[in-house]
């Protein structure tokens, strides 16, 4: 990710966050959303691994920091307004925190 893109990244629209869509790499299972602020994303470009912004613990963690199931960064896309971001990344294990594959398996319709 440029330092022009990360600029342009609209944290002000969220109150301080931005979404992120995850996707596996290989697969293309969509496998969650999550928020991130800006040392959330500093922190995943830093390291090579997804770190989030946990809305109902306020506080920063690394995605499987605890379970083991991380999320190594692959690619990071900008959507066109700059307000949301797509991780593609190497799944380790489950992605959602029931144990399931994805958050997505609960279907509407």
């Amino acid at each position: 990710m440029t330092e022009e893109l990360l600029q342009k990244l609209d944290f002000k629209k969220g109150k301080g966050l931005i979404p992120v869509v995850v996707q596996e790499f290989k697969s293309k299972d969509l496998l969650m959303l999550a928020y991130v602020n800006k040392e959330a994303l500093k922190q995943t470009l830093e390291t090579g691994y997804a770190h989030y912004w946990s809305r109902s613990r306020q506080k920063l963690w690394m995605k499987g920091e605890t379970s083991g199931h991380t999320q190594k960064i692959k690619k990071i896309f900008v959507d066109c307004d700059y307000d949301t971001l797509l991780y593609l990344v190497v799944q380790k294990g489950p992605a959602c925190h029931t144990n399931k594959l994805t958050c997505f398996h609960n279907k509407l319709k």
